[in-house]
């Protein structure tokens, strides 16, 4: 079939108008989000989307070298030091096992008896090594939610294919870590996330939102990354205004997972700084 005559500019004009199209169709953002709530945030891909490709291994920090930072500074709250587990609201399931704090698979989570909003939060876990003959999201399944609302992933993921916004120290649902950073099934993992709770204006509308680093065994596995809303399963909620303190959740998903060396830094909003930068994103 053959195309009517337009002239060379009008043909510039629709390429133009094409380009701007292509552009505004990609430019999603935290702050302009995706319509699609089984989307990530940007659009990219399906939340928990299997081809997603997976980030490239990196090595652990020997212990000895994390050992002067696994210890609270001045300041911090001490929520589990292997001894009493007073600072928790402590359902059934949860006791204290050989100096670890160990949850079985009976779905309640366990959250602090104070609340936080902006923090520095550190933590040691591990799951048994008979969870070697689980798979995917059934070995070693967890969560940290801070202000029991924003998920980073603790699942055994070491030589464990699972979908990536799924894997240890993902924003879950929502962005896989830059590297992989994980000791073997039945060693301790070390976590540290530094964390800037969400903005609200006066209408309830977010101004900025949460954002965190995460640091897995002295590895940097995400800069100042936000969180799209609460992180939800298989879909993307929207933000909904909440107070600027609200307690730390431990998630119990049916899988014994221990914890360890649990303390908690409040930071001022303005002065969330992890060694990778300052944390917190402003539109």
């Amino acid at each position: 079939m053959q195309l009517p005559s337009i002239r060379p500019t009008a043909w510039t004009a629709i390429i133009v108008l094409a380009a701007v199209g292509s552009a505004l169709a990609s430019d999603y953002s935290v702050f302009n989000q995706h319509p699609d709530a089984t989307r990530t945030a940007d659009g990219a891909w399906k939340v928990h989307d299997m081809s997603r490709p997976s980030p490239p291994s990196a090595t652990p920090k020997p212990w000895a070298e994390l050992e002067q930072g696994t210890k609270p500074p001045s300041g911090a709250r001490i929520l589990f030091d292997g001894s009493t587990i007073d600072a928790w609201d402590v359902p059934r399931p949860w006791s204290i096992h050989q100096g670890a704090l160990q949850v079985r698979p009976v779905e309640t989570s366990l959250s602090s008896k104070e609340p936080f909003g902006s923090c520095h939060l550190h933590l040691e876990w591990r799951t048994p090594p008979e969870n070697s003959k689980k798979s995917g999201q059934d070995k070693g399944n967890s969560g940290v939610f801070l202000m029991s609302t924003y998920e980073i992933q603790v699942l055994d993921s070491y030589e464990n294919k699972t979908y990536p916004d799924g894997m240890a120290a993902a924003l879950y649902g929502e962005k896989p870590p830059d590297v992989s950073a994980l000791r073997p099934t039945g060693e301790w993992q070390c976590y540290d996330i530094w964390f800037k709770r969400p903005i609200f204006d006066d209408s309830g509308k977010m101004k900025s939102p949460a954002c965190v680093t995460v640091m897995v065994n002295g590895v940097i596995v995400q800069k100042n990354a936000p969180f799209p809303g609460p992180s939800s399963h298989k879909k993307r909620p929207p933000y909904q205004k909440h107070a600027d303190a609200r307690p730390l959740m431990l998630q119990n998903h049916n899988e014994v997972v221990e914890f360890r060396n649990i303390w908690i830094q409040p930071l001022p909003d303005d002065a969330v700084l992890s060694p990778a930068g300052s944390v917190g994103i402003n539109k």
